[in-house]
């Protein structure tokens, strides 16, 4: 898109000159990570207004600005600002334009947890049978979402370039996924689970559903639900709409489910996919039982376009984890690290804690289990419970890393693990500087903890300290 037709679609005020007939590579809300000729909304965030940066964003190459109020010492850029009344609903209505125009089916994904591998795995599944666009990394909500579609007439492509939006939408509290559903309105809509995450932010997991079926609630008035049979409040939500539900599960009646699973611990498991269409073995390379579900997201939309079950499996066969989700990593000194350091919630912490004890072949298995954020007023029984699970798993060494982590140690110690093979850490750098003088040959370990926490840090003093084991 010219920068004409973009200041028209968003009712701009302009100067731009023969300016208007250049097309921007890319789309940017962040001044210090600008590419020479993208377009620069100046968002006001909770923080900081990106009206401030606006010159500075123009200093290091953005092709115009998109402002809504006067910028100071911007004379020399004058002929280079879109002036609008809202910058962000700018950038929204821009992006949802572009998907207007574009026409074809957009794929809306949400959850409690898991929403970004399930993303990656329906890109991956859809690649069979056309050209997909998926969400950047986790740009999921209304800064990252239209920018992630904006990716689509980014650096010489256009939307005309693509057959399938696969999109992540987030949220932490009630009304965000409406408002994503109003500016990429879905033409499927999963939705993965309901855990115990942002809890200080409702009043219980109801509250939680509620807000994840604002995704269904705001599909095409054609669109078709995929929910999970497991999960009673996700399969209630199909009296949201009134068009076609798809189900998809492992326990429950459903219409594309997994059976004769065999869990292989950290190299992945082996299942029989069921399709309306058939069924077929599937080798699933990713590790967990509870990552079966976002398989069957996968397949269940991959089935809704007409793949084979046989296609479908071969699709999921080349699944690899996304950075920080699950990643097995080998070192050369003997011992594999799961890394899974991208953010932890009670249930997600459960299951990879049971997946370890499925693993073989190794001396000991070592968890290191950071705090877990905005679980509310059953946070410190929420992390007891969880250090319960660790214990009962046989765990050889727990690492409780930082704030309400300690309630993790307390819950394993509790349930029976020994307090010698227990270990809190205040901080990353303690837990980090602990776990390399522990480590040997042979262990396998858990690194697990909300994004805020920080446990991606460990990862990289590891890489430090030992060596990689190459791809």
């Amino acid at each position: 898109m010219k920068l004409s037709e973009i200041t028209e679609i968003i009712n701009g005020i302009t100067q731009l000159g023969d300016l208007a007939r250049q097309e921007p590579v890319g789309y940017s809300i962040d001044s210090r990570n600008i590419k020479e000729n993208e377009l620069f909304f100046a968002i006001k965030g909770e923080v900081f207004d990106g009206h401030d940066f606006a010159v500075a964003a123009l200093e290091r190459g953005a092709i115009a600005i998109v402002v809504s109020k006067s910028i100071p010492n911007i004379e020399r850029f004058s002929s280079r600002l879109i002036t609008v009344e809202d910058v962000l609903g700018s950038l929204q209505g821009l992006a949802s334009e572009v998907l207007r125009r574009w026409g074809r089916p957009v794929i809306g994904i949400t959850g409690s947890a898991g929403k970004t591998t399930t993303k990656e795995l329906t890109a991956l599944v859809l690649e069979a049978k056309g050209r997909v666009h998926k969400s950047v990394g986790n740009l999921n909500n209304a800064y990252g979402l239209p920018l992630s579609v904006l990716k689509m007439e980014s650096n010489g492509s256009h939307a005309s370039d693509f057959d399938f939006a696969v999109l992540e939408m987030g949220m932490s509290t009630p009304g965000e996924i409406r408002r994503l559903c109003q500016i990429a309105p879905p033409s499927l809509g999963a939705v993965l689970n309901v855990n115990a995450v942002h809890l200080e932010f409702f009043e219980n997991l109801q509250g939680i559903a509620n807000a994840k079926a604002e995704l269904i609630e705001g599909l095409k008035p054609d669109g078709v639900a995929v929910l999970n049979a497991d999960d009673s409040l996700v399969a209630a939500m199909h009296t949201r709409h009134k068009g076609k539900t798809i189900t998809f599960g492992i326990e429950n009646t459903a219409k594309v489910y997994a059976k004769n699973i065999e869990e292989q611990g950290v190299w992945g498991t082996r299942f029989c996919l069921v399709t309306t269409k058939g069924e077929t073995e599937v080798a699933f390379p990713l590790a967990g039982r509870h990552l079966l579900y976002n398989a069957l997201v996968a397949a269940s939309i991959g089935d809704y376009f007409g793949l084979t079950p046989e296609k479908i499996a071969q699709q999921l066969y080349k699944a690899h984890p996304a950075s920080h989700r699950g990643e097995i990593l080998n070192f050369k000194q003997g011992f594999v690290v799961i890394d899974d350091s991208y953010n932890s919630n009670p249930r997600a912490l459960d299951e990879m804690v049971k997946m370890l004890t499925q693993a073989k072949g190794f001396s000991r298995l070592i968890v290191v289990a950071g705090e877990m954020l905005e679980l509310g007023a059953s946070a410190t029984e929420m992390h007891q419970n969880c250090g319960k699970t660790i214990a009962e798993s046989k765990t050889d060494l727990l690492i409780g890393v930082r704030g309400l982590a300690k309630e993790i140690v307390n819950g394993a110690i509790k349930a029976g693990l020994a307090e010698d093979a227990t270990y809190f850490a205040a901080t990353v750098s303690q837990a980090s500087e602990f776990l390399v003088e522990k480590i040997s040959t042979n262990d396998l370990i858990l690194i697990k903890g909300s994004r805020g926490v920080k446990t991606d840090l460990i990862i990289e003093q590891l890489k430090e300290k030992f060596t990689l084991e190459k791809a």
